[in-house]
């Protein structure tokens, strides 16, 4: 709906989140935005797709964690709609997990950074969660966009989908398409500005500081955060946050290539996230202030409401036309 940055959190984080619980932590659109795509996306599935994916999820060495932050007695309709919105959650969650290998924001240049070897993989790719698209507001030399990313792994993951691969890969892809299709719907996940101090770029907003929250707050945890913040056993703040979404555009929902959706992404970042208060990066950085009920918090919520439930119903189209 992260990179850690990109997510929000460096090593430090992680580990400290690895002592206090092995629950879900905080991603991309936080785990709130994450379920809220993945809640609204299953109600739009055909039965036999809904049938379909939790018989993958049930797979997933999460699942009976899933199940139980789920009420006793809850309607096995809406309890199968829930476990496919906490499953969104899963690539963040191995964060916490310390047996699961941090590789960092940069692909390593080793088979390992495009391998699909299913829940045996114990690698994090944290590069896999996000697509720097950069751009410059002072002619500064653009880098080259580092891959695989979020866009290269969405195309991979449902070619195997698609395929006759086993049902125990596909359960892996699935918890991974699921999470990347939010997060390339989230307009920081798409880009990021470079400038003669920050030649590199910002990493999607986590190198402009923000007023009001933690010390490291920054732009990109501003646009996590949006729809709210929790854990997955959070799941009823999604339900809440899906009751707010406005019905997407039908022709913009048929657009299934993810480049399209990224490229929405990108041009939504510069035109509202990267916009007064939001000023030039400086050296040493002095924090923005985005005030709460401003026209750009306005905007920017209105923004991530609609990016959320367009990436839903393209989740669902993806998967009704090609899970097989």
């Amino acid at each position: 709906m992260t990179k850690w940055v990109r997510f929000d959190l460096r090593s430090f984080a992680v580990i400290l989140l690895s002592l206090l619980l092995l629950l879900p932590n905080a991603g991309a659109w936080n785990s709130i935005g994450h379920m809220t795509v993945a809640y609204v996306a299953y109600d739009q599935l055909t039965p036999q797709k809904q049938a379909r994916v939790i018989e993958l999820l049930a797979l997933n060495p999460n699942f009976n964690v899933w199940k139980s932050y789920i009420k006793a007695g809850t309607d096995p309709a809406l309890q199968n709609r829930l476990l496919f919105a906490m499953a969104a959650t899963w690539p963040d969650e191995i964060r916490a997990i310390p047996s699961y290998k941090l590789d960092g924001d940069r692909p390593p240049n080793t088979p390992e950074a495009t391998a699909n070897i299913g829940y045996t993989d114990m690698t994090q790719h944290d590069y896999w969660h996000f697509v720097d698209m950069p751009f410059s507001t002072d002619g500064t030399k653009l880098p080259v966009i580092p891959t695989p990313n979020a866009m290269t792994q969405i195309k991979a993951l449902r070619a195997a989908l698609a395929s006759d691969e086993p049902d125990a890969l596909k359960s892996y892809d699935l918890v991974w398409l699921i999470h990347l299709t939010g997060d390339v719907h989230q307009p920081t996940h798409c880009t990021e500005r470079v400038t003669k101090d920050a030649p590199r770029g910002d990493a999607g907003g986590n190198g402009v500081a923000l007023t009001g929250k933690a010390p490291n707050y920054n732009l990109h945890s501003y646009w996590d955060e949006l729809l709210g913040v929790g854990y997955t056993k959070d799941y009823a703040m999604a339900v809440q946050a899906s009751a707010t979404l406005p019905t997407p555009d039908a022709s913009a929902v048929a657009d299934l290539n993810e480049q399209d959706w990224v490229n929405e992404s990108f041009q939504m970042a510069q035109k509202d996230a990267y916009v007064l208060p939001i000023g030039p990066l400086t050296k040493p950085s002095t924090p923005y202030t985005i005030a709460p009920g401003s026209a750009y918090a306005t905007q920017a919520l209105s923004d991530v409401q609609k990016r959320v439930a367009l990436a839903g119903a393209r989740l669902a189209g993806v998967l009704n036309a090609e899970l097989k």
